[in-house]
């Protein structure tokens, strides 16, 4: 290797360094792009997703105050007389045959 500052050869040196520096300056440049890039699609991944949940916070929201008027109605139901409770227990046994049918299907779909 060639000693630093003697004559022609610290010139010859210096520019390989100069070059060897645009060289390695255009590659961090390229890698930092890259980095830009990538941090960017996954600000608008994250942006999405959010949405998505958003959207699915709304839907839960909804779901629940339908499931808490259908308890009430469920529940005036058990608290009246007796004819109201054979009808009860035969809407009761009604949805787990339902159940069990639906399960059945799905089980038989997914194999």
């Amino acid at each position: 290797m060639a000693e630093w500052g003697r004559g022609q050869n610290g010139s010859g040196v210096e520019d390989m360094l100069d070059v060897e520096n645009k060289r390695m300056a255009d590659s961090l440049a390229s890698k930092v792009t890259r980095l830009k890039s990538l941090a960017l699609d996954i600000d608008k991944d994250a942006e999405e997703q959010n949405r998505y949940l958003d959207g699915m916070d709304s839907d839960f929201m909804s779901v629940t105050g339908l499931l808490t008027g259908s308890v009430k109605r469920f529940s005036t139901m058990t608290r009246s007389g007796r004819d109201n409770r054979k009808l009860l227990c035969s809407v009761s046994a009604g949805l787990i045959v339902v159940f069990f049918i639906l399960y059945y299907l799905v089980s038989r779909a997914g194999t």
